[in-house]
């Protein structure tokens, strides 16, 4: 007697494929988010140990994912690069032009903290020829003429304003001692910087 071939098994099990790579995912950003913080707190004596145990994942996830402080350093320069460069659109489409331009000088400021505290592994970077620079190179001044442009347009800030010195002032505050006062003297220089390119503008004549 031939025997009933037996029914197909069919996998009802759930696929939990997805999730690891969604937790994985959300490690590599968190870390990414942290050592920014870490960086622009602490400089270069910020400990890869402290910022996994911030990010709650343990040291030999981060290594997983970044298996050296360079390998960590270049992905936050490369986030810190495109976050600035999103900031413009943002802010330019919920800010008045001079209000969106000064408030992304103060990111800027945020984005040069987090680059003094990575400057050793940054130079070490440079000398491997990695393309880490010649991919990011540009797209910062691109940002900062868009929002000169548009407030030059509006009125709010004087017309002969060069975009390219607005960000070589802007960058002098990589340079400036390092001291616990760094971060009000950068910010007070955007205040300075802001007055200066205000100063004359049409707008502000015809009041």
């Amino acid at each position: 007697m031939a025997r009933k071939p037996l029914p197909e098994h069919k996998d009802t099990a759930p696929n939990h494929s997805r999730r690891p790579r969604a937790d994985a995912r959300r490690n590599h950003d968190r870390l990414i988010e942290v050592a920014a913080q870490a960086f622009a707190s602490h400089g270069t004596a910020a400990s890869l140990e402290d910022i996994a145990r911030q990010a709650d994942v343990g040291i030999g996830t981060l290594y997983r994912h970044f298996p050296s402080r360079e390998h960590l350093v270049e992905a936050v320069y490369r986030h810190e690069v495109e976050a600035l460069c999103d900031a413009a659109e943002e802010l330019a489409s919920r800010l008045a032009p001079d209000q969106a331009l000064e408030e992304w000088m103060h990111r800027f400021v945020g984005y040069i903290a987090t680059k003094r505290g990575m400057a050793d592994s940054l130079r070490i970077l440079l000398n491997s020829n990695s393309k880490l620079f010649a991919d990011s190179y540009g797209k910062v001044p691109v940002a900062l003429s868009g929002l000169i442009e548009r407030a030059v347009d509006a009125g709010s800030i004087r017309t002969d304003v060069d975009s390219t010195d607005v960000l070589h002032a802007l960058s002098g505050t990589y340079s400036m001692p390092n001291s616990p006062e760094w971060h009000d003297r950068a910010r007070r220089l955007v205040g300075l910087l802001m007055d200066g390119l205000r100063w004359g503008a049409p707008k502000t004549d015809s009041h």
